[in-house]
């Protein structure tokens, strides 16, 4: 797990860079693009960035609430669930065990959703190859309930109910395949979205099955180990929506959009911390 040796090859980091909060490890932002994790950045104080080769750029602050001072670090993901694999196993081998993944998103139910509004993840559904190098597929890709409850609160403290959905998300490889039709299975892809609709799913993107999956795993092996509750690992997810098939948001709405979301994950780590207090400070 949390190896004294361990060396990152594709983010530039090592576990000093991570450490902070009294042991719990610095609280990450995980958007997809670079370009997103520096718009995360600007939010920050005291801000370091830790230049990678391959545009996994890490960013290092600090946030401030009523005095207090939490450790934060934003990093790009990557597109899909094999970059997550890589960036998140060296983060959290390299100490850190808080992420939010602050996305984006297609809506699959636009009777009641529309462009612009926000899901957050209760779990999703593994339609991707890597996580099933870990576990069966019966296995359930849950979101962390303290993240989940962390970002519900948020978005309530900002005036964005009506905007805000809680439920599951879709987790996909291909774009394109699945979502907009291209390929020789066209008409499968169709039905089998239709299914997603017709069963209750969300929102449809490409990195929280594996980033959920990923945190109850490694934190599964710490609970074995018997390290206890301050080291848990927990995940969360929310996503902004882009695209309803045919549209995308794009420009300053997509810039104000992404704003939104930014405010909504800031504000669910300050909960977050506040009910961590006596573990942090």
């Amino acid at each position: 797990m949390h190896e004294k040796t361990f060396k990152a090859e594709h983010i530039n980091a090592v576990e000093e860079d991570l450490a902070g909060n009294n042991g719990i490890g610095r609280y990450v932002f995980l958007p997809g693009s670079d370009g997103r994790a520096k718009q995360i950045a600007d939010h920050f104080s005291s801000v370091t960035v830790k230049e990678s080769s391959r545009a996994h750029n890490l960013y290092l602050g600090e946030i401030e609430h009523e005095g207090t001072k939490i450790e934060v670090a934003s990093v790009a993901t990557g597109m899909g669930t094999p970059s997550v694999d890589i960036i998140m196993n060296e983060l959290i081998k390299l100490g850190a065990k808080r992420f939010l993944r602050v996305g984006t998103a297609g809506l699959l139910q636009p009777e009641f959703m529309r462009l612009g509004d926000f899901v957050i993840g209760l779990g999703a559904v593994r339609d991707e190859g890597a996580s099933r190098n870990y576990v069966p597929l019966e296995f359930p890709a849950i979101a962390s309930p303290e993240m989940v409850q962390a970002l519900v609160e948020a978005a309530r403290e900002l005036n964005f109910p009506e905007q805000c959905h809680v439920g599951l998300m879709h987790s996909k490889d291909s774009l394109f395949a699945r979502e907009f039709g291209e390929g020789a299975m066209a008409e499968s892809n169709h039905a089998y979205v239709n299914i997603l609709r017709r069963a209750g799913v969300l929102a449809s993107e490409m990195e929280a099955s594996h980033l959920f999956t990923l945190s109850q795993l490694f934190d599964a092996q710490l609970r074995i180990k018997g390290k206890g509750c301050r080291y848990r690992i927990l995940s969360g997810a929310i996503c902004l929506m882009i695209s309803d098939g045919p549209g995308f948001v794009s420009g300053e709405p997509l810039r104000q959009g992404i704003e939104k979301v930014i405010e909504i994950t800031k504000r669910a780590f300050i909960h977050l911390a506040g009910r961590e207090e006596k573990l942090l400070f």
